[in-house]
């Protein structure tokens, strides 16, 4: 069964610092060029719990500076410690990738750790060890979930979001409720509040309607295998198990997948030296596929276009280019669809003429287009030959700056594909899922050996 608990929350006192100033998204999903300035932004950043500022610094680190931290800030009172477990309701508030405003409400709870044989906690990628080496180190040094693991259950019936929008307006958590400002490209303008939940019935109707229900990881395959393996090691120090010991569980945000406010949005594909396609040669290796050719009209890096843009010539790309995918590729969603563009002024549209059913289509285009077009393995994807750009925007500016040579651009998944790929046990290609909005780091920590 799904064994939630509440926890005593280790949170930063929003008398000492404001909270947009501090929490940080996932160390996961920064990028290179953010790294420094969110490190920077603050001497208590979160991001300084996660990572070293410098990328050459991790390899050799043993983080033993953040556990020294930890110990620092709660001295000095930055970090307070809660004095009774909650479950800690979250609700995010933003607007859609369509323009329309979007809330999603979660909660943070401690879980016990499964292994993935019950089928209760289910993955649904691979991991590599190198990041998992890394976080396991930052664990053996501070003992502490510092950046919790985003999982999604099943409610179709949204059968729990009156409970958890009750919570939030409840005037016993009210005094534990906070708002904020993410900072960073992949938090931000998400408005946020935390409700520190204690009321002993909302837990236990929590607990019971998710105790028959597995849970599916959205983001945090690396941290939650850190920690299967972290409370491995700590079972062989203490010569067994303990089933209340802190190693025993791990930080959790849980949402429903199937809420509005759940976004699954495509992660796209760059071709990174693979030269580009002739049109014959697209169509000798895609037999079976329709094609056509969507302009996207003059070049706004010509000359006098730029005079009149001038330095917004990327977002003037990228927003052509949403224009063009939300027209000529979204109503092929339930096809074998995707878009090629080569940086030339134009995109390619293929598709099948036959719905797509059970088939995922991140498996369909490795297969068929990275590895029948492009000539690339599996093996060389994970050696580099692609990369996995988390927008549109991003794809392009890499085919136009010489990163790649050619982005490939698809539709976003279903929940359904998602939930129906982990029932069966199946691994999905790397970099398949990219769910929005992300989970900050700082918001909650959980020191376990404090509980």
């Amino acid at each position: 069964m799904t064994d939630l608990r509440p926890f005593r929350a280790l949170r930063y006192d929003t008398d000492r610092v404001t909270l947009s100033d501090v929490i940080v998204p996932p160390y996961d999903v920064i990028e290179p060029d953010e790294r420094a300035a969110l490190y920077d932004r603050h001497p208590h950043s979160a991001l300084r719990l996660e990572l070293t500022r410098d990328v050459a610094d991790q390899v050799d680190t043993d983080y033993t500076h953040v556990s020294r931290m930890l110990r620092d800030w709660q001295r000095e009172g930055v970090l307070l410690r809660d004095r009774d477990p909650a479950f800690y309701v979250l609700r995010q508030e933003f607007t859609g990738p369509d323009g329309a405003p979007r809330l999603r409400d979660g909660f943070f709870a401690a879980l016990r750790l499964e292994d993935y044989e019950k089928r209760i906690v289910r993955p649904h990628e691979r991991t590599l060890a190198g990041p998992k080496a890394d976080r396991l180190r930052v664990m053996q040094a501070t003992g502490a979930t510092l950046s919790p693991i985003f999982m999604l259950y099943e409610d179709r019936e949204d059968e729990l979001g009156s409970l958890l929008g009750d919570a939030l307006t409840d005037p016993a958590a009210a005094t534990a409720t906070i708002a904020a400002t993410a900072a960073g490209a992949q938090a931000a303008g998400v408005t946020m509040r935390l409700a520190a939940v204690r009321d002993r019935d909302v837990i236990v109707r929590l607990q019971e309607f998710l105790a028959d229900r597995p849970l599916v990881i959205a983001d945090g395959h690396h941290r939650y295998e850190t920690c299967l393996a972290y409370r491995d090691e700590q079972r062989a120090l203490a010569g067994g198990s303990d089933p209340d010991a802190h190693y025993e569980s791990t930080l959790v945000y849980l949402a429903n997948a199937f809420s509005p406010g759940s976004l699954l949005l495509p992660i796209h594909r760059v071709i990174r030296k693979v030269g580009v396609p002739t049109p014959s040669a697209w169509r000798e290796r895609l037999p079976g596929w329709s094609q056509k050719t969507v302009e996207l009209g003059p070049d706004p890096s010509g000359d006098r276009i730029r005079e009149r843009i001038g330095d917004r010539i990327q977002e003037c790309i990228g927003e052509r280019i949403r224009q063009a995918l939300a027209e000529h590729l979204a109503p092929l969603s339930q096809r074998p669809a995707f878009a090629a563009d080569d940086a030339s002024g134009s995109l390619q549209i293929f598709w099948r003429d036959r719905p797509l059913g059970d088939a995922l289509m991140v498996r369909i285009l490795e297969q068929e287009v990275i590895g029948a077009v492009f000539e690339l393995d599996a093996q060389a994807i994970r050696h580099g030959a692609v990369s996995f750009p988390k927008s549109a925007e991003r794809a392009a500016a890499e085919v136009r700056a010489g990163e790649g040579t050619v982005a490939l651009y698809l539709n976003a998944m279903r929940p359904d594909d998602v939930f129906r790929a982990t029932e069966a046990g199946e691994v999905m290609p790397q970099k398949s899922t990219f769910f929005a909005p992300k989970i900050p780091t700082g918001l909650v920590f959980r020191v376990g050996d404090q509980e």
